[in-house]
């Protein structure tokens, strides 16, 4: 019985609590972003100028790439349990309002495993993984290229390098090699790594929560990191467009490039997404400033892709986690 009345408490106040807690980390963090502050006024004129439209596009955008997540989460989970694609998608949006007060995000599988049965949603977690290695492997490889062309375009160009210690920037790329052949392998290759530790003794006692990734074939694996593919290259889209539409002038090719090397920069430097605007706009002026003079609209870049690619759908997640149920009410009613 007191079991019962707990999971029906649980049930019925976890989602209100949460709501609450996440909706205050969100306001609290926003009203304290400098960045924000100072962007908000060239934000707002940009509603009311010619580019509007190129605001609406990467709005659009914003709901395509979290839709590409959601399929993505979609068929990584139907491993263990099928779920509508509107499930998925209200899952992506529940797991971004958590993933806002994690480091790099890693918190997200909190929220997206809320939407499946109780009974499976750990055994998801090491799911959600594999999709978070599908982006990342993207964006080392994209980030590699562009980081060869801006060594030897851009700041041979500028002899940016000559502040530089070139040694360095050089054994970069090529550890970046060795990283990202390790990690093609591991990743097409996962489900020998998982029975390779599942021998482990320690490990064996939680085969249970790993299993289900030697089912993964490499075909499912492809298609995830195609998918990926086209989100990254949504987040360019997107990038680019704010960039004009604040009057950050440069060749199309210089923009795509430094933006692949900004991505890189994030994925590799460990930050809790939520209070990283102030990094982000640091990282921006250090990059986009080698391609123009205009800091004001390159900040407020920054600040737009984070406004619309982070908070809007934290604070739509956030909305969502109040419908959330943890137990299922034919069981508690069994009880």
């Amino acid at each position: 019985m007191h079991s019962r009345k707990l999971k029906i408490f649980l049930n019925y106040f976890i989602g209100p609590i949460l709501f609450v807690w996440l909706s205050f980390s969100i306001y609290h963090q926003i009203s304290t972003q400098g960045d924000v502050k100072e962007s908000w006024q060239l934000i707002k004129a940009a509603f009311q100028g010619e580019s509007i439209w190129k605001l609406m596009v990467v709005a659009i955008l914003m709901l395509l790439n979290w839709g590409i997540e959601a399929r993505k989460w979609q068929i990584l989970v139907s491993r263990v349990e099928l779920i509508s694609y509107g499930a998925a998608y209200r899952a992506i949006l529940s797991g971004q309002a958590f993933a806002l007060n994690t480091l790099n995000g890693s918190g997200d599988f909190v929220g997206r495993i809320l939407y499946l049965h109780e009974g499976n949603r750990l055994r998801a977690v090491a799911l959600s993984l594999v999709g978070s290695m599908s982006q990342s492997l993207i964006t080392l490889i994209m980030g590699f290229v562009a980081l060869i062309a801006f060594r030897f375009g851009i700041l041979k160009e500028i002899h940016a390098l000559e502040g530089l210690n070139q040694f360095w920037l050089d054994g970069l790329l090529i550890a970046m090699v060795i990283a990202i052949v390790l990690f093609s392998v591991l990743y097409f290759n996962i489900n020998l790594f998982i029975k390779f530790i599942e021998r482990i003794p320690f490990i064996a006692r939680f085969k249970f929560f790993i299993e289900k990734l030697e089912a993964l074939h490499w075909r499912e694996l492809t298609r995830i990191l195609l998918l990926s593919f086209v989100r990254y290259t949504v987040f360019i889209v997107q990038y680019i467009l704010l960039l004009q539409v604040f009057g950050v002038k440069a060749g199309i090719l210089n923009l795509v490039m430094m933006i692949a090397v900004f991505f890189l920069v994030l994925t590799m430097v460990p930050s809790i997404t939520l209070a990283d605007l102030g990094f982000r706009g640091k990282v921006s002026l250090q990059l986009f400033g080698l391609l123009s003079t205009n800091h004001l609209g390159i900040i407020a870049t920054a600040a737009g892709i984070w406004i619309v690619n982070l908070i809007i759908p934290a604070i739509a997640g956030s909305v969502l986690i109040l419908g959330v149920k943890l137990f299922n009410n034919k069981q508690i009613k069994k009880e």
